[in-house]
């Protein structure tokens, strides 16, 4: 239990910083929200520090993911604006 909020207490101060790009944004939400999820979840199953670092870890791919996601979505778009401002068939984003 004190593992996991250690974690929480160090993810906070660092969810402060606002001169950070939006995947670091998304990254390190992702962490703290797993991090905070997985201690909760262990310490119901016994080890909230396991729990606290699995999720971190899960949290930090999903949200790296949802950040790729995001960026595919907004090439699209870029690419659909473009070609609509120009009367060409949008290219699929690269």
């Amino acid at each position: 239990m004190k593992k996991g909020l250690m974690v929480i207490a160090l993810a906070v101060p660092l969810a402060a910083c606002s001169n950070m790009s939006q995947t670091e944004q998304r990254a390190l939400s992702g962490t703290a929200i797993g991090a905070a999820g997985g201690a909760a979840i262990g310490a119901i199953a016994g080890n909230a520090g396991l729990g606290a670092v699995i999720g971190a870890g899960a949290g930090l791919a999903g949200g790296l993911i949802f950040d790729s996601v995001k960026k595919n979505e907004d090439a699209a778009y870029r690419s659909g604006y473009s070609a609509g401002r120009s009367n060409q068939a949008p290219r699929p984003p690269q």
